[in-house]
């Protein structure tokens, strides 16, 4: 069973917060890098033997072979991923920002350019499941930044073949290559490059902790969008909600992982039980049973709260990935609400709407990270310019301010380089 508890003070609530994943595999992942950046395709072919059991002859993904995906889909799921894209730019396109020419004074011009990326490594997983959806999240927003080029990989199937629906949802969404590689392994190409996988400006993408760690151990490198760990859902919910529509919220995110947490902070004790009793019925039903009743064992919770209000202030020391307000008015907790990775709003606002289909990217922050940092957005896949002018009146105007600050920090040098210009000699 879940395990509940009453809120007390937020000492007996420190269980929610999860502690950082004692597996050290950071060993393990410098040797695959170590051996992708000296090995190259020769590397990668090894380890798709190894881990995925395929033996290739080529890493791309040809474009017969996207050809065939759409054959293999059902016409309807095509239209869905269409419609979702769609839904996805429209969100995003919201986001693209301009530089900007500072032309206010006599002989001075400031400004910033906003330029895009000019390629970016998108890593999709395979493994105990497979997200077309992650596609359109993370390649949509690097279209619409102008990004020259989005080099998708993914890990084969033993036949040496990639799930239709990820090759689907790569060619709707503008992906331009595609190699079948996975793991740390795939990471550490995009990084470095090899002979077929082109070097690229950022990684971006979910994946495993070896994946997270390869991630890791290439930032600076290359950019990346953050280290993600497990999923995480938080609802709050009323009394007046259904017990078997948070359940199911609740095991939305329980299925993802092992590792991931679902927690339900409530006002109503009688809510509290019932989706107790809710989550084990439904727990039966499910095909990746064992995966969320790991979850729920080890990392789900149901709090009963004195209050909403106190519920929020909960939430906000958490700052989870996903957060539902399951109320009637969801809109009069919203301002109040200042950590969370996304929001969903209301009674008909299950969090699986935000993983495919309603637009915002369900590219969240993990782990607390919500503090600080925010959504996958356009703005992952530019970097800014900024730009000076001064003519020589403009200069000779400050060019003393210059040299007293750079004297003021020992740094004579930086101070003559201003007063050269206007020596006489």
């Amino acid at each position: 069973m879940i395990r509940t508890v009453v809120y007390k003070s937020p000492d007996n609530l420190g269980f929610l917060k999860r502690e950082k994943d004692s597996a050290d595999v950071g060993e393990v992942v410098s040797e695959i890098i170590r051996d992708v950046r000296q090995n190259g395709d020769e590397a990668l072919f090894k380890y798709c033997r190894k881990f995925d059991g395929a033996e290739l002859s080529s890493l791309n993904v040809t474009a017969a072979e996207m050809d065939e995906a759409f054959r293999q889909l059902d016409d309807g799921l095509i239209e869905i991923i269409k419609e979702s894209a769609e839904n996805i730019r429209a969100f995003h396109s919201r986001q693209i920002t301009n530089g900007f020419i500072i032309n206010e004074k006599n002989g001075v011009v400031i400004g910033q350019k906003v330029l895009p990326l000019r390629r970016v490594g998108l890593y999709v997983p395979g493994g105990t499941a497979s997200y077309p959806s992650s596609v359109l999240m993370n390649c949509i927003p690097a279209k619409l930044a102008g990004c020259d080029e989005i080099i998708m990989t993914t890990p084969p199937s033993r036949d040496g073949s990639v799930n239709p629906a990820i090759l689907a949802a790569a060619r709707l969404a503008g992906v331009d290559r595609i190699f079948k590689t996975g793991g740390a392994q795939s990471v550490a190409a995009l990084a470095y490059g090899t002979e077929s996988v082109p070097r690229v400006d950022k990684i971006v993408g979910p994946g495993n902790r070896y994946v997270a760690e390869a991630k890791r151990q290439v930032f600076g490198l290359v950019d990346i969008d953050m280290i993600a760990g497990p999923s995480e859902i938080l609802v709050i919910a009323d009394g007046t909600c259904r017990a078997d529509v948070i359940a199911a919220d609740m095991l939305s995110q329980a299925e993802h992982d092992r590792l991931a947490s679902a927690i339900l902070l409530t006002d109503s004790e009688a809510l509290a039980s019932a989706v107790s009793d809710e989550i084990e019925h439904q727990l039966a039903l499910l095909p990746r049973y064992e995966i969320a009743r790991a979850s729920i064992d080890n990392y789900g919770a149901i709090v009963i709260v004195p209050s909403l209000e106190r519920a929020v202030e909960i939430s906000n020391d958490i700052a989870p990935e996903h957060l539902e307000l399951c109320v009637d008015n969801p809109f009069d907790y919203l301002d109040k609400v200042k950590n969370a990775g996304s929001v969903f709003l209301g009674k008909n606002c299950p969090e699986a709407l935000g993983d495919y289909f309603a637009g915002p990217n369900h590219t969240l922050p993990t782990s607390g990270t919500a503090r600080f940092s925010s959504p996958l957005s356009v703005e992952d896949f530019v970097k800014r310019t900024q730009f000076t002018y001064y003519t020589s009146d403009a200069l000779s105007l400050v060019c003393g301010k210059v040299a007293a600050f750079a004297e003021a920090e020992g740094l004579t040098a930086h101070a003559r380089s201003a007063t050269i210009r206007f020596d006489k000699g």
